[in-house]
């Protein structure tokens, strides 16, 4: 990391001093909401009271272009009368505020059908002790560094290549936050947490070059980003802007190519696309309605015989880790595909009532998806895959969650004997998710840390690659 990032970070013993509210405030109002549902008829209730705060400055050609400030707080409570259902939600915390939302969602359950799979979780699976999984990091990042922040990250890219013409601008955002969650089986805990990135964009021009396939003035814009909890853990503000420089420069020149079908690999970036299209197919509202491409496959082999996918909850720093999800259950690290074969969903308590089984501690989504790396490196990928398409960027969203039809525009190279040549742009790349999760040849060791889903890039053998 570079030394122009810089944290101070607090205990918790100052989280007060961030937060308009102390935990103990959030937990007695989040228990007086419970108390007054209770009071009023519900048999059984769940509350949730929060507040976050943030910063964010921009820089465009060096001024800057835009300082906000965010500073916001929610409570919401879920009540049960039987089996009926009622939610309502405010941003006032006044004591008569609480009462009225509580009756608001009395009011509502009052209307509702009566649903045998609604309710709280099982209580015996509800989580009881919390580890610490030091997810906050406070960033003392006064306007004026961050503004230098800014600066010295858009600096290094519009100085990265002569080719660099223009910037979108350079960002520094800083969140934090804290919850309390509860319900009237007696559990309630939460959290303060952060949130720090650092990102740019930048736009290259290179004029006059003649070359058949592209035009005669080309223009292109990428840009690079790094996120943490820890603001000690970001990239440097330079290497940000040096690599949001590089990978715009790359794309010049962009070339059409002919239809045809050929290996492609996915650049880590857009790799973790792949998880995403997953975890939604395998995720319990996807299966109970039955709008699933992997129904029913449970046990079953769906990704080549070498992958293998975990759900982490509790990585220190995680940028999705949590002591419990978002009903208060427990959580544990699970495989969820295991050489190839799928082991387990995504279920909340209601989806997993639906199909019969339990909560999988997933109520919110998956936690840190860990695809595990192969050992190739990127450039051994590209040996590897010979001639294809490396692909960088995806365009459009045009794939069909209940047939796995996958079919999205796409930039990126085109490789020849596991070298780039050039760069390639308005093409479309079409297959089937079951077939190229079974036709997964390799896993990068290229892995990159930017959300919930973790992988290196992905080697797909065969898909069908429209051009001119």
């Amino acid at each position: 990391m570079n030394s122009q990032v810089s944290a101070n970070p607090r205990s918790f013993d100052h989280v007060q001093d961030k937060f308009s509210h102390s935990a103990d405030a959030l937990r007695n109002i989040a228990q007086d909401m419970l108390a007054y549902a209770k009071q009023r008829g519900a048999s059984a209730a769940s509350a949730e009271v929060s507040e976050g705060f943030g910063q964010a400055v921009t820089v465009r050609h060096g001024e800057v272009e835009t300082i906000e400030y965010n500073r916001d707080k929610g409570l919401g409570i879920t009540v049960y009368i039987g089996q009926q259902r009622g939610n309502a939600s405010t941003s006032d915390f006044s004591p008569q505020a609480v009462r009225d939302t509580v009756d608001a969602a009395l009011s509502i359950a009052s209307y509702t059908a009566k649903d045998d799979c609604s309710g709280l979780p099982d209580e015996d699976m509800l989580a009881r002790d919390f580890s610490d999984l030091d997810l906050y990091h406070p960033w003392d990042l006064p306007v004026d560094a961050a503004i230098e922040l800014a600066k010295q990250c858009e600096q290094a890219a519009l100085e990265g290549d002569a080719r660099i013409s223009n910037s979108e601008g350079a960002t520094v955002n800083v969140h934090e936050a804290q919850f309390v969650h509860a319900n009237s089986l007696g559990f309630i805990g939460g959290y303060p947490s952060s949130r720090h990135s650092l990102s740019c964009a930048v736009i290259a021009e290179q004029a006059g070059k003649h070359l058949a396939g592209h035009p005669n003035d080309t223009m292109e814009r990428d840009y690079w980003y790094s996120v943490a909890r820890d603001a000690r853990d970001l990239l440097g503000a330079q290497q940000v802007g040096r690599i949001a420089a590089e990978r715009t420069v790359r794309r010049l020149n962009a070339r059409q190519i002919d239809t045809m079908q050929v290996p492609v690999l996915f650049e880590a970036p857009i790799a973790s696309s792949l998880l995403g299209h997953f975890v939604g197919a395998v995720s319990g509202g996807s299966l109970y309605r039955k709008s699933s491409f992997l129904l029913d496959q449970l046990d079953q082999a769906i990704f080549a015989p070498h992958i293998n996918i975990e759900d982490v909850p509790d990585i220190r720093k995680g940028l999705a880790s949590s002591p419990f999800d978002d009903e208060g259950v427990r959580v544990q690290r699970r495989a969820i595909v295991e050489n190839g074969v799928l082991r387990g969903y995504f279920l909340g308590t209601y989806s997993a009532r639906k199909l019969g089984m339990r909560s999988t501690g997933n109520s919110g989504g998956n936690h840190n998806l860990i695809l595990r790396s192969g050992e190739l490196d990127f450039a051994g990928l590209l040996k590897t895959m010979s001639r294809g398409l490396l692909v960088t960027e995806l365009l459009g969203s045009g794939v069909n969650a209940v047939t796995g039809d996958y079919s999205r525009g796409a930039s990126g190279f085109w490789v020849e004997n596991g070298e780039i040549q050039y760069p390639v742009q308005e093409i479309t790349i079409a297959g089937n998710l079951k077939d190229m999760y079974r036709n997964i040849v390799a896993v990068g060791n290229d892995v990159l840390v930017q959300g919930s889903k973790q992988c290196g890039s992905i080697l797909v053998e065969g898909m069908t690659v429209a051009g001119r």
